[in-house]
């Protein structure tokens, strides 16, 4: 009996230690109804008193047609406090923020009898949701198809207008970008707003733009918004190329007090693949991936350290992928390339590391043949690797690191993806997979493979300091009956937490994880 007894003892110990390999607890909600089975997950915010906010858009009919905005609003403890159901729609959704008690919502919409594009902001308190629209900005112009994107590969400029609406990653302020084309004129403007919807300036950029077309990507701002920093793509107008020249570069602009200045990074046999600015300590740092070639390969990860004032680049740095890393996503295959990496963050930690982590993603199309016997177009999004790099306060690299994963969805791309979080120099990645276990081959290569489930399993990936990788599933579908929508978190640093949405069909919940 005693002996039976140690055997359980033991057994508990053991499971005990194993939950807690991960320092993470998690709660739930109580599972709601749902009136609105198709919708997508557009805003998710704090409301400023330990709530939460929440905005979707919701499709009806036998075709699915956009029919307005659902909005939600949970307490600190999860309880579903209010629903508001705003009809609006017509207009294409930009971005969404809380802000002093009050929600925002942007829009982008065309006037077809005045001829004119508007930004617009719909704004409310918490309580009766009495939406007030406010216009931002609008420019005449005549419709186009796809006005406004960030697609970050074969940007197309001929349909005479675009534009785009970029955030910095705390959301202090937000920038506007115009671009019209029509004959010989060629009018780029830049607008620059605070989070209280105040225009701050308005800047013409149409100087730069006669030889090259941008597309803006990223930005950074100073604490004070009279500093802005943007990362873009610019392509070059010439109307023929030899084989071995590039159509584009890497650029960053700062806009200070009307005054722009332009700094652009290639080097001979160095191309930038993608940049991300960042602001510390009165330093301004861009990271980012390189090609050693004009094939679009990346070959490994590039620094450099910028003059905030003149944009002149004091320090740069390129380190080629290491053996680890080309092992971590190909094995021992040779002459593999790594294309298509798109930003997902870039922080500063305590150390004075930079830490950022990139994504595999690119899209396909392909024809679908429906039951009537119709050929239709199908547009595909690809969330495969994770990539992550950790470089110190001078930008020699400490590590990089790849974690092989595949995802597809025709639709809402909230379920696929990832989200990351940092904490005590670890970087963590959730990832939200039927997988019921991966495959980590000698120790360190973690291969993600879809499984055929349709519930979902919620596994956390950790990078130490050193970038020793480890994973765990935190929480195993018999108990997540909900699939998380795992790449739209609420992340709150300074309660070391996240909040993720759950929901399929009529049923939807909260997750709340907290690190410890």
């Amino acid at each position: 009996m005693i002996a039976r007894l140690l055997l359980v003892f033991t057994m508990i110990i053991g499971m005990s230690a194993f939950a807690q390999k991960m320092p993470v607890s998690y709660d739930f909600s109580e599972k709601f109804s749902d009136r609105y089975r198709y919708s997508n997950l557009v805003t998710i915010d704090n409301d400023g008193d330990g709530g939460y906010i929440l905005v979707r858009a919701y499709f009806q009919g036998i075709i699915l047609k956009p029919k307005g905005y659902f909005i939600e609003h949970y307490n600190k403890d999860l309880e579903l406090v209010s629903e508001y159901n705003y009809k609006l729609k017509g207009m294409q959704f930009v971005d969404g923020f809380t802000k002093n008690g009050q929600l925002n919502l942007i829009f982008l919409n065309y006037d077809f009898d005045k001829g004119i594009y508007e930004y617009s902001a719909h704004t409310s308190n918490l309580v009766d949701y009495n939406f007030k629209k406010q216009r931002l900005l609008e420019f005449k112009t005549p419709a186009v198809e796809g006005a406004f994107g960030k697609n970050y590969y074969n940007r197309n400029f001929k349909n005479g207008f675009s534009t785009t609406l970029l955030f910095n990653p705390k959301k202090t302020g937000f920038l506007i970008s115009t671009h019209h084309i029509k004959g010989k004129k060629n009018q780029h403007t830049i607008h620059l707003f605070d989070t209280n919807l105040n225009k701050k300036w308005e800047h013409d950029f149409s100087g730069e733009v006669e030889e090259k077309n941008y597309a803006f990507e990223q930005i950074a701002l100073s604490n004070n918004l009279e500093d802005t920093y943007i990362v873009g793509k610019a392509y070059f107008k010439k109307k023929r190329f030899q084989v071995d020249e590039r159509k584009f570069q890497y650029e960053l602009i700062k806009i200070s007090r009307g005054i722009s200045k332009t700094q652009s990074f290639d080097d001979p046999g160095k191309y930038s693949e993608g940049l991300y600015p960042i602001i510390n300590d009165n330093r301004l740092l861009c990271v980012g991936f390189y090609a050693d070639r004009k094939d679009n390969r990346y070959n490994g990860i590039s620094y450099f350290d910028v003059n905030p004032y003149s944009l002149a680049i004091s320090s740069k740095k390129y380190h080629p992928f290491s053996d680890q890393f080309m092992e971590d996503k190909f094995g021992k295959e040779e002459d593999k390339g790594i294309k298509n990496l798109v930003f997902k963050n870039a922080i500063i930690t305590k150390e004075k590391d930079i830490l950022f982590n990139a994504e595999e993603y690119f899209v396909t199309n392909s024809l679908q043949v429906t039951g009537a016997g119709q050929r239709m177009r199908v547009e595909r999004f690809h969330h495969n690797d994770i990539v992550s790099a950790k470089l110190d306060t001078n930008g020699d690299l400490i590590w990089t690191r790849n974690i092989n994963k595949a995802e597809v969805t025709q639709g809402d791309g909230a379920y696929a993806s990832y989200s990351s979080y940092n904490k005590d120099g670890n970087t963590y990645f959730f990832v939200c997979t039927a997988a019921e276990n991966p495959q980590l081959i000698n120790g360190e290569r973690l291969i993600f493979k879809q499984g055929l489930s349709r519930n979902r399993n919620v596994f956390l990936i950790s990078l130490d300091a050193s970038g020793k990788l480890d994973y765990e599933k935190i929480i195993g579908d018999e108990e997540a009956r909900l699939p998380l929508m795992v790449s739209k978190p609420l992340i709150d640093s300074t309660q070391d937490q996240l909040l993720f949405y759950a929901k399929r069909g009529n049923k939807k919940q909260l997750v709340e994880v907290v690190f410890k």
